[in-house]
């Protein structure tokens, strides 16, 4: 895997991700051109399936002053490129309750082209949240004992 752009933290602490895909995302130059000075946030991105598409929703990419006159829209819906059969299974599990897609992470890959990592997450409750964090931190505290 190549550069990270943006990561989403907060997605496993909101989200139990069950499935991951790869997926390719149709972009304009001067958006990329922004990515590529590491610009970009995932923080509230989602992604949606609408008429047999998979989207990017809130993915931002500010707009840079030396791009050009043709710059891009900064709140524009990112397509997200999947195979046909990765987009009808996904929509099935959305369909089902508690299920969303959530984007984990976006990076350029090895043939330095921007690809993005998207979960299929179910929501995590109160107290879920509060067991993951409780967890995490006697498994700190044990490895802190080991290495001692």
């Amino acid at each position: 895997m190549g550069k990270t752009i943006a990561r989403n933290k907060k997605a496993f602490h909101d989200y139990t991700i069950e499935d991951k895909y790869e997926a390719g995302i149709a972009l304009k130059g001067s958006e990329v051109k922004a990515l590529r000075l590491g610009y970009g946030s995932l923080v509230d991105g989602y992604a949606l399936i609408a008429n047999g598409e998979c989207m990017l929703i809130n993915f931002a990419i500010p707009k840079i002053a030396h791009a050009s006159y043709m710059n891009h829209v900064e709140g524009r819906q990112k397509k997200l490129l999947l195979h046909k059969s990765e987009i009808r299974k996904l929509e099935v599990a959305t369909q089902q309750k508690g299920y969303t897609l959530v984007p984990l992470e976006v990076y350029f890959n090895d043939d330095n082209r921007v690809k993005v990592k998207i979960g299929l997450g179910k929501g995590k409750a109160h107290h879920d949240k509060r067991k993951a964090a409780k967890d995490a931190d006697a498994k700190r505290d044990i490895e802190r004992v080991m290495k001692r």
